[in-house]
């Protein structure tokens, strides 16, 4: 499979799905997944090869400011949603069901996750939780709608964990992933465990397995774009490799510009109309 996409290109491209990544996971090729919230950025990702975008409730800290991602509504994550969705010509586009969407009555969830794939063109749902999330994840797969369980740290579960840490429980978190494949999830993202936990739980499942400061001994990768490239305030999580610094071009971009201002050469001739 080729791993760039022409951003001029008219032929056909061929859609990324969970056939796609299971064949992926059984024929030992990574997949790689990032995070989009909007419509350039998503286009670019996929011009890139990444083989899914997620459109995450992170949104809520990363374009939000939040401290948590509680704060993402249904109607924020449509929104987002939807333009990452017209964006995307090959990459599959997994979207978070939003707190509390995925923990009030199983009904709501299939109803929420319905509503997401009507009005965005994505083509499926992440729903943090395993074995206690194993009725719901059947219940929307049963709906038609492909479901990406999340085990490990719980982002939604901030409040009732005492804050962001590693999960190291190696029974239990295999015990959510193999609840959540049972359930029907087609994969199980795996966030901030130790290495030989995010092991454990890839040997354990035949799904797919997408981790997030969980090691290389899973079947992909998931960074937020927004730490990948350097667009952020400060702090990193140790699990992210940094490959660009876009947040100091666009300071020195704004300072020069700024300044062409203040001296009196911007607009000059070039940029005016005669």
């Amino acid at each position: 499979m080729s791993r760039t996409v022409p951003a001029d290109s008219s032929k056909p491209l061929k859609r990324v799905t969970t056939r796609t990544l299971r064949r992926m996971r059984d024929e030992g090729r990574a997949i790689s997944m990032l995070t989009a919230y909007d419509f350039p950025t998503a286009e670019v990702l996929d011009e890139s090869g990444i083989d899914v975008l997620l459109v995450g409730d992170s949104l809520a800290m990363v374009v939000q400011g939040h401290e948590t991602t509680l704060s993402a509504t249904l109607d924020q994550m449509v929104y987002h949603a939807e333009m990452v969705g017209r964006a995307a010509r090959r990459a599959m586009v997994v979207v978070d069901l939003p707190f509390p969407e995925g923990q009030l009555e199983i009904c709501r969830s299939v109803e929420s996750s319905a509503r997401i794939l009507k009005e965005t063109n994505c083509h499926a749902v992440k729903l943090e939780g395993g074995a206690d999330q194993a009725q719901r994840i059947e219940q929307i797969v049963t709906a038609g709608i492909p479901v990406m369980a999340h085990v490990g740290l719980r982002p939604q579960n901030v409040h009732v964990q005492g804050g962001y840490r590693i999960e190291r429980d190696l029974e239990s978190l295999v015990a959510d992933a193999v609840a959540a494949e049972q359930a029907g999830a087609f994969a199980v993202l795996i966030e901030c465990v130790p290495v030989d936990v995010g092991k454990a739980i890839t040997e354990s499942v035949s799904v797919p397995t997408i981790g997030i400061g969980a090691g290389p001994h899973v079947n992909g990768q998931v960074l937020v774009t927004h730490d990948l490239i350097g667009f952020h305030s400060g702090y990193l999580p140790k699990f992210v490799r940094q490959y660009a610094n876009v947040r100091q071009s666009v300071l020195e971009a704004a300072i020069a510009y700024r300044q062409s201002i203040d001296r009196g050469e911007f607009p000059g001739e070039k940029e005016s109309f005669q």
